[in-house]
């Protein structure tokens, strides 16, 4: 149990040294990550506004459905697919990505990789 909490509190740590440096900006805003065990969540966030301009998960309704089946890596790339699509929508083309603490590999870089193909610049 002790584990879990460090590990969890170090990451926390990771994450609030990544954002003294990394805002999102109108022109620039932030793609935030958030990865839990069964989930994974993305947003686009203008901090100068503080709002969230587009959002994307795996629970989303219109995501459901196509998650059905899919490995957690091939899910992650879905939802970057479709945050892009939505932050294309909302006029957004370039984002600064924040891992959130977690590490640059598997889901995390899924997200990212996808959130490329749908056309975000980062």
């Amino acid at each position: 149990m002790a584990t879990n909490k460090s590990r969890s509190l170090a990451r926390e740590k990771r994450h609030a040294r990544v954002r003294k440096r990394i805002s999102g900006t109108p022109q620039r805003p932030r793609l935030n990550v958030f990865r839990s065990v069964a989930e994974i969540y993305a947003q686009v966030i203008d901090d100068e506004a503080g709002i969230t301009l587009v959002s994307a998960s795996t629970i989303d309704k219109e995501l459901r459905d196509k998650m059905q089946g899919l490995k957690k890596t091939e899910q992650a790339r879905l939802v970057g697919q479709v945050l892009a699509e939505r932050a294309k929508a909302k006029g957004v083309k370039q984002v600064v990505f924040d891992r959130g603490g977690f590490k640059y590999i598997g889901r995390v870089k899924a997200l990212a990789d996808g959130a490329r193909e749908g056309g975000l610049d980062f």
